[in-house]
């Protein structure tokens, strides 16, 4: 991939069908979005820091290799990455991962639903938000 090319999000999920669900959301909002997707942790920090700019990451927690609290921590203690949008995106309602991850400068924490309608909308509500309705620094 090459570095300077635009994404709108990196989509760190080890879930396929969470993954799959993600896209089809975004597509049917209509967002036009570049989306890339990392399927653990260590994928996640090879790309941000190869070089890849996303407007906004959404991340798991449940990961393999590095965990999403891990992952959290490395982009907010790089200059390069620290100022990064990142929004939670996991199955976790533990206070501990939701304290956590608000400690380490989570822009956003939201719980997966479980019911196919309602994480459609979720998703597709998030693509708007970070991508249309929120302002980024250039």
């Amino acid at each position: 991939m090459a570095e300077s090319q635009e994404i709108d999000i990196l989509l760190v999920e080890d879930n396929p069908n969470d993954a799959e669900l993600t896209q089809r959301a975004l597509k049917k909002k209509e967002l036009d979005v570049r989306l890339v997707i990392a399927r653990n942790g260590a994928e996640a920090l090879e790309l941000l820091f190869g070089g890849l700019r996303p407007k906004v990451i959404f991340l798991d927690l449940k990961l393999p290799k590095i965990d999403g609290v891990e992952v959290l921590r490395r982009i907010r203690a790089d200059a390069r990455t620290k100022a990064m949008p990142v929004v939670v995106l996991t199955s976790s309602q533990e206070e501990r991962d939701i304290t956590e991850s608000y400690r380490l400068g989570v822009n956003s924490y939201v719980v997966k639903p479980v019911e196919f309608d309602r994480f459609y909308k979720t998703v597709s509500d998030l693509g708007t938000y970070w991508l249309v309705l929120n302002k980024i620094p250039l």
